[in-house]
Order: structure tokens, then C-alpha cells, then sequence
């Protein structure tokens, strides 16, 4: 069995340099999510503690429950405190130590208590390698209609990188869709249709944000387009292509009247 001192030999005699930050979901925030839109390193960054009081930090974001992915040794430069109380932005540097097997290789160690960073002397012997993946973390493949729930932020890199899998899924059917605003619990209904159907039309919030709705295009018009990241994406109902789009249209506002989406969320009629 391999274990995580074999990978790391360079550590050994010099341990006590090392923090391990266990990186898990916080609030509205996962840092698998941040890994895979490249934005780890900055998330990472932001401290509401002086987390990171030693030269080097070992970096692993959970995977399941008892396995973390790798995601890298990086060098602390110190930090700066920013104006809200009790927050640090750290300033890191990536090394290029085992950098093949970052977002690859997968650590198994069961985290026992709340604590999420650990003296990598006092851990160091509780870490095993699980596997080590033949490509670098990406996107999860389509989870399958029902089980869709999606941060903007996420569908945003699956249409940009235009993921198989889910292009071949939102493409080839028609249906009902709903946006909710993680900030107040606002929804919008919205109906998928014509060409290409929930692709194209998901296609469009990316764009602009608000997708021609009137609540919506006001909403970002005084927000601005960074407020997006506060709409997540699910899918209320699917219909085969074939479907006559007067049907949608029957669905989506039944769904308006189930969720009362005219009276308090975003849709205008």
C-alpha cells in the first residue's frame, strides 16, 4: 500500500514547516467547485484566522468523506488583514512539488474532529493514498435530470468548456426550469424550448446573466453581473423534443402558480 511519505520524501526531516489545510464546503462556498473554475489558490487565500503560521502548506480538499484530493504544496508569504474584522488574505505561491499529481491523486484519512488545520507531524502517519486518478479532476459528468442543481458559477464552465455530456443531455430535451436566489430565496420559472432547448437557453444567462427576464435583466442591471453567482439552476420538469411548445408553456405556468413565482419571486406574467 502507498503511503503519503513515499510521495512526499522531500518533507520528512523538515515537518514541522508544514500545515495541512482540510479544505471543506463553507456556507456557499466548495472548494471542489473553486478547484475546478481554477480559483482554489485565491479561495484558499482568504482566512478569517492566522491559519497559516508556518512556511509551507499541504493543501487537500474533500473528495468524499474520508478522501481529500490534492491540491498542491504551496509557500505562505505572510499576509495582509483586510478591512472586515477578523479576516487575513494570505499571499501563497504554487511549488512545483509532485504539481503532476495535483487534482489526480486522492488521500485517504478519516477527520475525526472539527479542527481543518492540522500540524502535518501530527498527522503525517494517518495519511494512505486511495487512488490516483488517469486525469485531473473536471467536471462531473451529467448527474441526470432530476438530480440537477447547479450554481451559476458551475454552468457557467460547463457551457464555456461545452462538457459532453451535458450538452449531449440539455440539448436533446424540452421542459421547465427553476433559478433560485441563494441571497433571499427568490425563484424564477422558466420554460426550455426550441432548438437545442435547456442548452441554448441556459446558454444565455451565461451571456447576460438574467436571459432577457425583466425581473431578472433589472435585478443585474443594478446589481451587476457578479451578482449571478448567487442563482443556482435545477430542472422542475422534462418533455421529449417532439412535445408541442404550447405544452411547455402550459407547465411552466403551472409551475408559476405552484411556486408563486408572480407574487414574490422574479417572473413578471
Amino acid at each position: 500500500m502507498l503511503i503519503f511519505e513515499k510521495l512526499f520524501p522531500g518533507i520528512k526531516n523538515n515537518l514541522k514547516s508544514y500545515k495541512v489545510h482540510l479544505a471543506i464546503p463553507v456556507a456557499n462556498s466548495n472548494p471542489l467547485d473553486e478547484f475546478l473554475l481554477d480559483r482554489f489558490k485565491k479561495w484558499q487565500e482568504w482566512q478569517n484566522k492566522r491559519n497559516f503560521q508556518r512556511t509551507y502548506i499541504i493543501s487537500l480538499i474533500q473528495y468524499s468523506k474520508d478522501e481529500w484530493l490534492f491540491a498542491g504544496v504551496y509557500k505562505s508569504n505572510g499576509y495582509n488583514e483586510v478591512k472586515e474584522p477578523n479576516h487575513y488574505e494570505y499571499k501563497t505561491e504554487l511549488l512545483d512539488i509532485n504539481e503532476d499529481l495535483i487534482g489526480r491523486l486522492i488521500i485517504n484519512f478519516k477527520k475525526t474532529y472539527r479542527q481543518t488545520y492540522l500540524c502535518l507531524e501530527n498527522c503525517i502517519k494517518e495519511f494512505t493514498i486511495s487512488q490516483i486518478l488517469k486525469e485531473k479532476y473536471s467536471i462531473v459528468e451529467f448527474p441526470g435530470y432530476e438530480n440537477v442543481k447547479v450554481d451559476f458559477e458551475y454552468l457557467k464552465t460547463v457551457i464555456e468548456k461545452n462538457d459532453k455530456s451535458w450538452y449531449t443531455a440539455l440539448k436533446n430535451i424540452k421542459g421547465v426550469y427553476l433559478i433560485t436566489d441563494k441571497t433571499n430565496g427568490k425563484h424564477y420559472v422558466g420554460k426550455a424550448s426550441g432548438n437545442q432547448a435547456f442548452w441554448s437557453r441556459w446558454s444565455e444567462y451565461v451571456k447576460n446573466g438574467h436571459g432577457g427576464n425583466f425581473d431578472l435583466k433589472k435585478l443585474i442591471k443594478k446589481k451587476g453581473y457578479d451578482y449571478t453567482s448567487n442563482f443556482q439552476f435545477s430542472i422542475l420538469e422534462i418533455r421529449d423534443t417532439k412535445t408541442f411548445d404550447s405544452e411547455i408553456i402550459e407547465r411552466e405556468q403551472f409551475w408559476k402558480k405552484v411556486l408563486l413565482t408572480k407574487e414574490y419571486g422574479y417572473n413578471k406574467n
